[in-house]
């Protein structure tokens, strides 16, 4: 099957499944005489394991360390699952860090009169250094270094 079929079957865009050849997440589908790509079924079965991955919240380089187990045989149980505890701990951060980010908006919000006088608090407080300018590190969504999950720096042929 031609990519848009591929992409339909699976539930994951076309753009997106060039983007996980070329990183190397999934590897390069064949190709007929013409240079068009074709898939297999188990090309979509692949592809709607990253969809479901995806649709959970984990990064490029969690489901590279799912699927790598995945096709594991021999696998640990125990590291699937310390990857996906890693995941709740990152989402249930995250969701905190959400919570406090409305509540600050809310406050804001709160002390802002909006009416037609230039004055305006939540102008003044995001004119402040923020935490990461007083050199706090920034946090970055779906970084991982764990064991089991392997960051590729050449793509799969």
């Amino acid at each position: 099957m031609n990519i848009g079929q591929a992409a339909n079957a699976s539930g994951v865009s076309a753009k997106m499944i060039r983007y996980y050849e070329a990183t190397g997440l999934i590897p390069a589908a064949s190709r007929t005489d013409a240079g068009y790509r074709n898939y297999t079924e188990n090309d979509v079965h692949v592809l709607r394991f990253v969809r479901r991955a995806r649709d959970l919240g984990f990064s490029v380089a969690e489901i590279d360390g799912l699927l790598q187990l995945w096709r594991n045989r021999r696998r640990r149980s125990a590291d699937v699952k310390r990857i996906a505890l890693g995941h709740i701990e990152d989402l249930r951060q995250r969701i905190t860090d959400m919570q406090e980010m409305a509540g600050t908006l809310q406050q804001l919000v709160m002390g802002c009169s909006g009416d037609d006088r230039p004055d305006c608090p939540i102008l003044a407080d995001l004119e402040q250094p923020s935490a990461a300018a007083a050199g706090e590190p920034k946090r970055r969504r779906g970084a991982v270094d764990e064991p089991g999950v392997r960051k590729r720096k050449t793509p799969r042929r």
